[in-house]
């Protein structure tokens, strides 16, 4: 039996699924994979921009999947690489949405989209948990679950929130730069202007 694809993990629960055995072996055991570790909100879909700030959609009705995402997304898969999207949802801990909310969000996405995973943070800054970017630990949850090779894989987002958690975790960073009127990040590897070119940028890489 393969991993069950679009299962939703938020990290506060402390609950990580496992991959199948063969032969009385782990996953783990075997060869590592690839990965592409996708911020959602600006990235998979159309962040709610407000005063130049960008924010989470406020549910199913807001949400609007980037043009040319779906493919690209295909392209990835189809090269060998598994689709991991972590994302923080801060508003969770805000009481200003529901974790049913972004979840219901998230299912919508995962019928449309070949992502492997969903992965959420739902705390706030303030309440000192490991999986919050920058922080890592979302990535590191899905590597486990994936057998990932972090050195080999990718970070892809538009904060600089995501751009410290992929250099964290080891992994190379694709920065989609919006100009959003907030903190820009120090540093990552690569720059796009849009997610299309993140991906595409990607997929260059892997065949060097």
């Amino acid at each position: 039996m393969g991993i069950s694809r679009r299962a939703i993990i938020p990290i506060a629960d402390g609950k990580y699924h496992h991959g199948p055995e063969q032969d009385g072996t782990r996953v783990r055991a075997q060869m590592k994979r690839r990965a592409v570790f996708i911020d959602r909100d600006g990235v998979l879909n159309c962040a709610v921009v407000c005063e130049n700030r960008p924010f989470p959609p406020s549910g199913i009705a807001e949400v609007n999947i980037l043009p040319g995402v779906p493919e690209s997304l295909q392209a990835l898969k189809d090269a060998g690489f598994a689709l991991i999207v972590v994302s923080n949802q801060p508003d969770v801990a805000r009481g200003t949405t529901t974790k049913e909310t972004v979840e219901a969000i998230n299912a919508y996405l995962a019928d449309r989209l070949p992502v492997d995973r969903f992965i959420m943070c739902y705390h706030d800054s303030g309440d000192g948990c490991d999986c919050r970017k920058p922080r890592p630990g979302m990535l590191f949850a899905g590597a486990r679950e994936f057998n990932v090779d972090l050195k080999a894989s990718f970070m892809v987002g538009d904060r600089w929130r995501d751009m410290d958690a992929g250099t964290a975790a080891g992994c190379r960073t694709v920065f989609i730069d919006y100009g959003y009127n907030e903190k820009r990040p120090q540093a990552y590897d690569y720059r796009a202007s849009s997610a299309c070119e993140a991906f595409s940028i990607i997929l260059l890489e892997s065949l060097t």
